[in-house]
C-alpha cells in the first residue's frame, strides 16, 4: 500500500487499483477535528463523538478526494453476512443491517467505518463492479466473504477468478486474543487445514486477516492484496476498539467507480 496526505488528510491506497478507474482510500485517524479518544478524523456517528465534528471530518474527506458527500451509500454494520447491490437510487442513504455493498454504477461512493475488523475491497475489472465488506470474527464465521463473492456473481455476472481483493488495516494475530469458542467458529468457516489460531503465552490468538484471505482464496478470488497493518499496534494512525478499550473512533474506507 502507498501512504499519502491530501490537504492534511492522511490515507493509504492499494497499488493493485492504480490506473483502474477506481477511486478508493483507507483513511487514517489523522487530519480531522475530533477531540479526546476520537482524535482526530473520526468518521463514526454512533461512538459518542460530537456530531458537528464528525460532519466536518466528512466534509474534509470528500473535499480532499474531489467527491460529494451526497454520492455516498453506507451500511448500518451488524456483523452479518448480508451483502446488497446499490446504485444511483441509493445515494445519500444508510442501508440497514448489512455488512457488504457492491455497485456497478459510476459515481456511487461506498463508505464504511472500521476499528479492528477487516475492510475488504473487491473489484471486477472485466464487468466494472466494486464492493466493500466489513468482516469481523462474526462475519468471517458467518460467511460474509462467501456471500460477497456470490453477490458479485449474482448481480454483476462476475467470475471469482476475475475478482481482485484488497484487505485493509485490521487487528492482527499479535494483538487479537480470543476465547476458544471464537477460535473454533472462525476455524470451522475456513478451508480444512487452515491455521488461523496460534497460542501465545498460553492464550489463543486469532489471525482474522489470515482467515479472510483463506476464505477469499477458497472462493476462487483471483488476486488478493494485503495491507499487513495491525490497527492495535499502530493507534497513532488507526482507531482500534480492542487496543483503546472500546472508547474510540472509526476510520473510514471508501471506494467508487470513477
Amino acid at each position: 500500500m502507498e501512504r499519502e496526505a491530501i490537504d492534511g488528510i492522511v490515507l493509504y491506497r492499494f497499488a493493485g487499483l492504480e490506473g483502474t478507474g477506481v477511486t478508493h482510500a483507507m483513511l487514517t485517524r489523522l487530519g480531522g477535528v475530533s477531540q479526546g479518544p476520537f482524535a482526530t478524523l473520526n468518521m463514526g456517528h454512533t461512538v459518542g463523538d460530537d456530531l458537528a465534528a464528525v460532519a466536518e471530518n466528512h466534509r474534509r474527506v470528500f473535499a480532499a478526494l474531489g467527491l460529494r458527500r451526497e454520492q455516498a451509500v453506507s451500511p448500518y454494520q451488524v456483523h452479518s453476512a448480508h451483502v446488497r447491490l446499490v446504485g444511483a437510487a441509493h445515494v445519500g442513504t444508510v442501508q440497514t443491517a448489512t455488512d457488504g455493498l457492491l455497485t456497478t454504477t459510476p459515481g456511487v461512493v461506498l463508505l464504511f467505518r472500521f476499528a479492528d475488523c477487516v475492510p475488504i475491497l473487491l473489484f471486477d475489472r472485466q464487468r466494472r463492479a466494486v464492493g466493500l465488506v466489513h468482516a469481523g470474527w462474526r462475519g468471517a464465521a458467518g460467511g460474509v466473504v462467501r456471500a460477497a463473492v456470490a453477490a458479485f456473481a449474482r448481480h454483476a455476472g462476475s467470475r471469482p477468478a476475475d475478482l481482485w481483493a484488497g484487505l485493509g488495516p485490521a487487528i492482527g494475530p499479535c494483538c487479537y486474543q480470543v476465547g476458544a469458542e471464537v477460535a473454533a467458529a472462525v476455524t470451522q468457516a475456513c478451508p480444512p487445514g487452515t491455521e488461523v489460531v496460534e497460542r501465545r503465552n498460553g492464550a489463543l490468538h486469532l489471525d482474522l486477516p489470515g482467515a479472510v484471505r483463506a476464505q477469499l482464496a477458497a472462493a476462487g478470488v483471483g488476486e488478493i492484496e494485503t495491507s499487513d497493518l495491525c490497527t492495535a499496534c499502530h493507534t497513532e494512525e488507526w482507531f482500534s476498539h480492542r487496543a483503546e478499550g472500546g472508547r474510540t473512533g472509526r476510520f473510514g474506507v471508501l471506494v467508487a467507480l470513477e
